[in-house]
């Protein structure tokens, strides 16, 4: 069995997809042999103990070609990637795409870059008859013709797709995928272990802010410096209102590229109520947002940490699928748009956040339980779609016990 996706690579929620999956495989699957082909092999190897291939020839894969050699490298990459891929995906009987939003555009991509990869991956799965499952993904709709199209020729070559909210399945079927018999289920993410903390303080304690190396979505590459300023000015006034107030404000990351933003905040407000945490998985970071008091965040698995925890979080959004979440965990009057922050808007929604908390814990506590049960169904149809001699397997072994 093989994992593929942009794994490893910095990425806290990538990562915690597979941690979500691979802890399905290994409790109901322990027989299965699994391997990668992602982003960063060397940090999944080291980390979830399997072997990783890396996802590109080109080890420049990532870094902006501006020289003819570079350009040319770069093509030639691209066409090595085709036998590279088929070659890997002709060794497994399966390949799993754990999570991630590889059918959305929300953030800023090329057709050539991640969707091409996948269409390599599933073309090869559909030729070398390997089926390729993808489970609990994101999508959205796309108005790039050609990144629309290679998202939606990988999908229809899928043998399995399952979405982590209804929009996703809705964006699919606009760009014309059969989803009849796609399900809904919860981020993958739900299925990990919460942390215990203990109950909250009873007076104000410490607001954990998310933040993003954000430039608003795909379609907005000609406002993009503007929106990131708008962002970054927004939050950066809203941090510092906590601050005056004698509020510990706790900086968050889900992306190495979120650096850069950590540090003009922390340089812009210049408090010791400020500080940074470092974070090395989505456990830390869930770890992070179950001790504070409230969470306001802008990445999607910033999000589900925080309110997996049980903790009131209030959601900057910049894609659909933010929204979907919060409406989904009982919070969606607690969205405030990523590209429009407005901080006397977003410090009005964070009071209100705070004067209901003792409910909106009440309410996540039982949309977390209602989200672990429709993972038992997700994972449940995954074995019987992927596993379809596992059950008969395991009932003629019950039979012959004593």
């Amino acid at each position: 069995m093989g994992v593929f996706g942009l794994l490893g690579s910095g990425n806290l929620g990538n990562d915690g997809s597979l941690e979500a999956l691979l802890g399905y495989l290994r409790t109901d699957h322990p027989e299965a042999v699994v391997d990668a082909l992602c982003g960063g092999p060397e940090s999944v190897t080291a980390r979830f103990g399997i072997p990783a291939t890396r996802l590109h020839w080109y080890r420049g894969e990532y870094r902006t070609a501006s020289r003819t050699g570079a350009i040319a490298a770069k093509g030639l990459g691209k066409l090595v990637d085709v036998f590279r891929t088929a070659a890997w995906v002709r060794r497994h009987d399966v390949v799993i795409v754990p999570g991630m939003g590889v059918l959305e555009a929300t953030l800023p991509l090329r057709p050539w870059g991640f969707p091409y990869s996948l269409f390599l991956l599933c073309a090869s799965g559909r030729l070398l008859r390997t089926r390729v499952a993808l489970v609990g993904v994101g999508a959205s709709a796309i108005g790039s013709r050609p990144t629309r199209a290679l998202v939606r020729w990988s999908a229809r070559w899928a043998a399995y797709r399952s979405y982590r909210d209804a929009r996703s399945r809705d964006a699919m079927r606009e760009m014309g995928v059969d989803t009849a018999r796609d399900e809904v289920y919860p981020d993958l993410a739900f299925s990990l272990p919460t942390p215990d903390t203990g109950a909250p303080s009873g007076s104000p304690g410490t607001v954990c802010v998310g933040v993003m190396d954000f430039h608003g979505s795909n379609d907005d590459r000609a406002r993009a410096e503007e929106i990131h300023r708008l962002y970054l000015d927004g939050t950066i006034r809203f941090v510092r209102t906590l601050v005056d107030e004698d509020r510990p404000v706790r900086l968050l990351t889900g992306d190495t590229c979120d650096a850069s933003v950590v540090a003009t905040i922390l340089d812009a407000v210049r408090s010791p109520l400020l500080t940074a945490a470092e974070l090395s998985s989505l456990a830390d970071l869930m770890k992070e947002t179950a001790r504070a008091d409230a969470v306001v965040a802008v990445r999607y698995h910033n999000l589900i940490c925080a309110l997996k925890a049980g903790t009131p979080t209030l959601a900057l959004c910049y894609a659909a699928k933010s929204d979907a979440l919060m409406d989904r965990m009982g919070l969606a009057a607690y969205c405030h748009p990523a590209s429009e922050v407005d901080a006397d808007r977003l410090i009005e929604q964070f009071r209100a956040l705070e004067k209901h908390s003792a409910q909106l814990r009440r309410t996540l506590a039982e949309r977390n339980l209602a989200a672990a049960r429709q993972l038992e169904d997700q994972f449940a149809e995954l074995t019987a779609a992927l596993f379809p001699t596992t059950d008969h397997k395991r009932a003629h072994a019950r039979q012959e016990t004593p």
